[in-house]
């Protein structure tokens, strides 16, 4: 059987022939007035800047935060209830135990330095507090799995309550971390 080819139409003629004629539309325009239109639109007028103050970018991006080197009592001072007592109870720990490190709010937290180098850090979250302790995989001896993080620059212990504190291991922990920043120099 032999089957013949059609013709081909332009892809023009054929589109023609598939559109409808367009039904006719009836278009309100809606009544608007001018005043309301402009005060509308109308911006707040902005306070012209002082000629001594210098101009400010819009979104000046990334840059330190505020409280940047600022003394630490007023990171506890914003705490309250369970969680107070457990960064109370910490700070004396690290004060104990490394008593020649100097502290400083660094990233909104409590970090603790020996020599410029970061010994660890206190974080505070809604239902629990981090203490963040700063060395390489395989500084922290965790026998018992407290410890978590990757531990590729240091490890963290989740606290919820002032008798959570394991405090042998906390202490362990502290001293591993403060002979790592004191022999990195």
């Amino acid at each position: 059987m032999k089957t013949t080819a059609r013709p081909r139409q332009s892809t023009s003629a054929s589109n023609a022939a598939k559109k409808k004629p367009a039904a006719s539309k009836t278009v309100r325009k809606r009544a608007t007035r001018p005043q309301a239109t402009a005060q509308r639109n109308a911006k707040p007028a902005r306070p012209s800047k002082p000629a001594d103050r210098p101009a400010t970018r819009a979104n000046p991006g990334p840059g330190p935060r505020p409280d940047l080197g600022a003394p630490i009592d007023s990171f506890f001072a914003k705490r309250t209830g369970p969680l107070r007592q457990v960064l109370d109870q910490l700070r004396e720990m690290i004060d104990a135990a490394i008593p020649d490190a100097m502290s400083s709010i660094k990233w909104g937290m409590p970090f603790y330095t020996l020599a410029g180098r970061p010994v660890c850090a206190l974080a505070a979250f809604k239902a629990h507090v981090n203490l963040i302790l700063v060395g390489p995989e395989g500084t922290f001896d965790d026998p018992d799995g407290l410890l978590e993080g990757d531990g590729k620059t240091g490890r963290h212990l989740k606290l919820r309550a002032p008798d959570d504190i394991p405090r042998s291991a906390v202490r362990g922990w502290l001293a591993a971390a403060a002979t790592l920043a004191r022999s990195a120099g």
